[in-house]
């Protein structure tokens, strides 16, 4: 297989795993993929694209299970949500770091 057609493999594969909704390692297992190939090709082409295009300001979701939960809420600033309830809000660049202060005292 040519690099071209390689690269043209994996970048098929990067975006139906982008779209599937599953883990690295889940998607690989179902598509009979090598995980670290996978992983090697998924940086490699989404650092290429990242690279044209325009860096993007501003908050982030992330969502794992079990951990912190992040979201902009409002122009007021960050919202972090923890299990069992807890929400601390109002975080924003110039208080971010007591978010971290915070968190290792729970």
């Amino acid at each position: 297989m040519m690099h071209q057609e390689r690269e043209q493999y994996w970048q098929q594969q990067v975006t139906e795993w982008q779209t599937s909704g599953l883990s690295g390692m889940a998607f690989c297992k179902q598509q009979a993929l090598t995980y670290h190939q996978f992983v090697y090709w998924r940086q490699k082409l989404l650092a290429s694209a990242s690279s044209t295009k325009e860096p993007v300001a501003g908050f982030a979701t992330v969502a794992y299970p079990n951990t912190v939960i992040a979201k902009e809420i409002d122009s007021t600033g960050l919202a972090v949500s923890l299990p069992g309830g807890i929400t601390v809000t109002g975080l924003h660049a110039g208080n971010v770091a007591l978010l971290g202060d915070i968190l290792r005292q729970l």
